[in-house]
């Protein structure tokens, strides 16, 4: 842990370092220019913090946060971003390549490592003077067992947390206002709520009217990251996914947003279908079983590496083996503004005949033309069953 005599240090060189920043460095960008002034805001963990807004140096504690901030301000996402940590790199390179292809200058980002509930590196924060740092809702318990929050307040440097991932259905919107609110870009975020939601109805109005049978579903959690079976989700992100998109998520008897549950359990409850979260982890685990989906993946790898997971104990006898009722879907779907797409997308799969209007790419690609800087590549999905 740090200590303060550390901390002193650090603040010092913070202050010689930002008093040797050329001025001229920031004139091109006029938004870095705008008068700040003191803004009151709540945020995701219920804590008021005061800070100076329009905020013109953010930190980002989840590289992955910058789905947002692109969505929020596509001209140069990076204007307002002094440092991130690495996440994004290694957990999803494709759409890094996608930014850094549009934004060269991403690859001298300063940055750091870590994982999603773990501490900032302080020192680094405290070099950088950012006028927000935003921290995870699960890094809650790590700041406060440090004294991070207490640390960085009393350099004048303010935390929020946010949240994608823990409470994704009711936590993201307000997450969006509040950084349009930090960032000034309020009207803008109100335009991707209101396409969130009408991609939401999208799905929920067909089901309220129509009613179904809700098919039983198991979530495969991160698959081919970790051997271990049965991974899966509770009764919050995808798992509250399965039940919008009109299925029963067999892991909901998990007691919280993550967990585990036996084999034997999944094979009597015999799902009929079984959706993969996955990913290109090649940085995590070379060689593993995870299927790399995400924007420009080729379907035929893809598909090659679903098949593998039908060959999986837990799964012996079930329906969905019988059906092919077997789905890979992009697992940063669950700690993103997108998830939308997901449950779009999850419908298709359990309601063929319902959706088979509904284009889950198509919406995707539309948000990408209306908010995002990067093409929208294919590649997010997959699946074994005849009807895609």
């Amino acid at each position: 842990m740090t200590s303060h005599r550390s901390l002193l240090r650090a603040a010092v060189r913070a202050l010689v370092l930002i008093a040797l920043l050329p001025t001229a460095a920031f004139a091109g960008d006029p938004s870095l220019t705008q008068t700040q002034a003191p803004l009151t805001v709540t945020d995701i963990a219920g804590r008021q913090v005061t800070l100076n807004a329009p905020v013109k140096r953010m930190l980002l504690g989840e590289g992955r946060q910058l789905y947002l901030i692109a969505s929020l301000e596509p001209k140069n996402p990076l204007a307002h971003v002094v440092a991130w940590r690495t996440d994004l790199i290694a957990a999803d390179p494709a759409t890094y390549a996608q930014y850094l292809e549009v934004f060269p200058e991403l690859a001298n980002l300063p940055s750091f490592k870590g994982q999603e509930d773990s501490l900032i590196d302080i020192e680094s924060t405290i070099i950088q003077k950012p006028d927000v740092v935003l921290l995870n809702l699960e890094a809650v318990e790590a700041n406060k067992d440090a004294n991070y929050i207490e640390k960085l307040a009393a350099l004048n440097i303010p935390v929020l947390y946010i949240d994608f991932r823990h409470r994704p259905l009711e936590n993201t919107e307000p997450t969006i206002r509040l950084l349009g609110r930090i960032m000034g870009r309020e009207a803008r975020s109100e335009e991707i709520i209101a396409f969130r939601r009408q991609a939401m109805a999208a799905v929920g109005d067909v089901l309220a009217a129509k009613q179904p049978k809700r098919p039983n579903v198991f979530v495969e959690r991160i698959g081919g990251y970790s051997q271990d079976c049965c991974l899966s989700f509770g009764a919050e992100n995808f798992g509250k996914y399965v039940e919008l998109a009109g299925g029963h998520n067999i892991g909901d008897i998990i007691p919280s947003t993550f967990g585990q549950i036996s084999p034997e359990h999944v094979i009597v409850a015999d799902p009929e279908h079984v959706v993969v979260t996955s990913a290109d982890w090649k940085a995590y685990v070379p060689g593993g079983h995870w299927i790399p989906l995400g924007p420009g993946a080729d379907p035929r790898v893809t598909r090659k590496k679903l098949e593998w997971f039908v060959t999986r104990d837990a799964y012996t006898g079930i329906a969905a083996k019988k059906t092919r009722n077997f789905h890979g879907i992009w697992h940063q779907f669950y700690n993103s503004p997108y998830e939308f797409v997901a449950v779009q997308q999850l419908a298709k799969w359990f309601h063929p005949d319902l959706f088979a209007d509904l284009d889950p790419n198509a919406t995707f690609a539309e948000y990408h033309r209306r908010f995002l800087p990067i093409a929208y590549r294919p590649g997010y999905s997959i699946s074994l069953s005849d009807r895609q």
